[in-house]
């Protein structure tokens, strides 16, 4: 669907980088602004039986400044869209302005404006928007065969978590307070630009997903290898009391929002970055050597 409907959209003269990638680029008088945006839907993102206001608004204000960060940028401001049904008690909404309250401080961000709508759902569209520091965005594009792949952050604990409450538990509380509030690494992706990193993308999808954008925007492949990736003891042993994999959680479980970056070979990480594989010729994403078929999410699969 994107891939028909983006030729249609007007590129205007202020667009440095436009639709396709974690965020936009945009040039203003004295500067430029990077933009995101985010849609998060009842039933589909979130069920108020499993996740507070609170808890919805610090995902929702996690999911744009993570998208900022991963561009090599820093949020600056938020502006929120929130339709909901006439029913919904205004407590909600209350506790939902306190999580972005409390995520846009992690980032010293600030809510801006934004509007209000009545639905039959509740349906939260978030704008954010950062500055790159007077530096280039770091883009999905730039990975060259010879680079390293390395991850900033954590996997399958959201998805683990996820996994829990859709059998009807709420425990482990590590991994259900990790669906319910994502732990984003925001000043990984500055970092990672400081440190000349080659492309970067925020794993909102899933790892194999999300990788697999930076290499087909690069036009190469990326092998990563499950040595690298990490399976915690609450994983491990909710994974075995659900019968599944937690290792399908890290590689294709979404929304930890952590940041997969590539950098040229012998390039210093600082602590809090791991290598996780490399860049070679070819196209698409290799696990242990092999293609991984269960990449993701999709929302149209």
């Amino acid at each position: 669907m994107l891939e028909r409907v983006f030729p249609r959209l007007p590129q205007g003269r202020a667009t440095l980088l436009g639709p396709g990638d974690d965020a936009a680029l945009v040039a203003v008088r004295g500067g430029r602004v990077v933009i995101a945006t985010d849609l998060l839907v009842e039933g589909r993102h979130f069920r108020r039986d499993w996740s507070t206001g609170y808890d919805v608004g610090r995902r929702a204000a996690a999911a744009n400044l993570a998208d900022v960060a991963a561009m090599g940028g820093v949020g600056t401001s938020l502006v929120v869209g929130l339709a909901c049904p006439a029913s919904l008690p205004v407590e909600w909404a209350e506790t939902f302005a306190d999580g972005l309250r409390d995520e846009c401080d992690l980032v010293g961000a600030g809510v801006v404006g934004g509007d209000l709508s009545r639905a039959e759902t509740i349906v939260v569209a978030v704008t954010a928007l950062g500055s790159m520091r007077g530096l280039e965005p770091v883009t999905r594009a730039g990975a060259k065969p010879g680079d390293l792949v390395a991850l900033a952050g954590r996997l399958g604990w959201s998805a683990g978590g996820l996994a829990v409450l859709s059998r009807g538990f709420r425990t482990p509380r590590a991994l259900v307070e990790a669906y319910r509030r994502p732990q984003v690494p925001y000043p990984a992706g500055p970092e990672a630009a400081d440190l000349g990193a080659t492309a970067m993308c925020d794993v909102s999808d899933g790892l194999v997903a999300d990788a697999g954008h930076v290499a087909a925007a690069s036009g190469v492949c990326l092998e990563l290898s499950t040595d690298s990736l990490e399976v915690t003891g609450p994983m491990r042993d909710a994974a075995q009391a659900l019968g599944q994999d937690p290792m399908r959680w890290v590689l294709a479980g979404g929304e930890d929002h952590a940041l997969v970056a590539t950098f040229p070979r012998g390039t210093p990480l600082p602590d809090g970055w791991r290598v996780i594989g490399r860049v070679t010729r070819g196209r698409g994403v290799l696990v242990d050597g092999e293609p991984y078929e269960l990449g993701g999410f999709d929302h149209f699969r």
